[in-house]
């Protein structure tokens, strides 16, 4: 039986599974964040082999007849040829495909191979698959290509609301006192001067996401204007994709992952339902609730060309787990 080995490279984790062709689940297990922007490609790929190596030492190359890696932080063409090429110098598998993460988040939360996914975690990306296979995605390097968004995006504007709150410059809200009392700061400026200085890593703005959304749910303008401009660029990153595969009038899946819509806060859900019902009313929204190493391991199964039945077994193994 032939099988995969399916990666899920992510900012805080990596997740592998070596899967047989039958849709079985042989063997899991969880690394280190992959991050090859900081770390460098070679020092990112090792992740994957020490994630393997925890589930059984004695594993040695190839560990598979197909490697389906999708990961963080392979957002253009380039990077990821540069990591495939990184594991097939390993030779982890026969054969090695690479992509970034979004494409396993719509395997993952989609019935099929096409369609659209946003995710949302501690940034914003996404991608569009056609029925014939074309694709629509995006640099989403942040603010150099345009991106704005996710947990550091919400995090970043709650506490840039809350300074000037503060110091007068802004109107008043909520924000202020959510953002003192989570740091337990005496003042929000501490809390700027602390990233500032380097006594607060700038990461833990992501901390502020449910402060955030809990202000805004009651009725606080400011908070409510934050989740109207997150609600407006999940829309628009969608029905883009969309328009650009000419699909605005097709029935289609718009999957929507990470940690920020998962969480399905009520207001931020209103909030893109009602704009994808004005600007793509074709679309289907489906919030994610299986794990993206499962839509890697999917995309697996479709590169070996699996059976509609080894792909429903896989499924339900992973939903049984969430």
């Amino acid at each position: 039986m032939r099988t995969v080995l399916a990666v899920d490279g992510g900012n805080s984790k990596t997740d592998v599974a070596l899967v047989g062709e039958d849709g079985s689940v042989l063997a899991e297990g969880r690394g280190a964040a992959f991050e090859p922007q900081s770390v460098g490609v070679g020092a990112a790929v090792d992740v994957i082999g020490d994630a393997l190596r925890l589930l059984d030492p004695d594993l040695t190359p190839p560990f598979a007849d197909h490697v389906a890696a999708y990961l963080a932080g392979a957002d253009l063409p380039v990077e990821e040829e540069a990591i495939r090429d990184e594991i097939a110098a390993r030779e982890y598998g026969g054969d090695v495909v690479v992509g970034n993460d979004t494409f396993a988040l719509l395997r993952a939360g989609a019935s099929g191979p096409a369609g659209v996914a946003v995710v949302c975690g501690a940034g914003i990306n996404a991608v569009g698959v056609s029925p014939t296979g074309e694709v629509a995605r995006y640099p989403a390097l942040g603010r150099l290509t345009g991106d704005w968004g996710g947990g550091m995006g919400l995090g970043e504007e709650t506490l840039w609301h809350a300074v000037r709150a503060e110091d007068g410059r802004g109107p008043a809200t909520a924000l202020d006192r959510a953002v003192r009392e989570h740091f337990g700061a005496r003042t929000v400026e501490d809390v700027a001067l602390g990233i500032h200085f380097g006594d607060l890593p700038g990461f833990r703005l992501n901390e502020l996401v449910p402060a955030l959304m809990a202000v805004a749910a009651t009725g606080d303008a400011v908070a409510r204007s934050v989740l109207v401009r997150m609600a407006d660029e999940v829309t628009v990153m969608a029905v883009v994709a969309l328009r650009r595969l000419d699909l605005l009038d097709t029935p289609m899946e718009v999957v929507l992952g990470g940690g920020v819509l998962t969480a399905r806060d009520p207001l931020l859900s209103e909030l893109i339902e009602r704009r994808f019902a004005e600007q793509a009313p074709q679309a289907k929204l489906i919030v994610a609730d299986a794990p993206p190493i499962m839509g890697a391991a999917l995309l697996g199964l479709d590169a070996l060309g699996a059976t509609e039945e080894a792909k429903a077994r896989l499924r339900a193994y992973f939903h049984t787990l969430t």
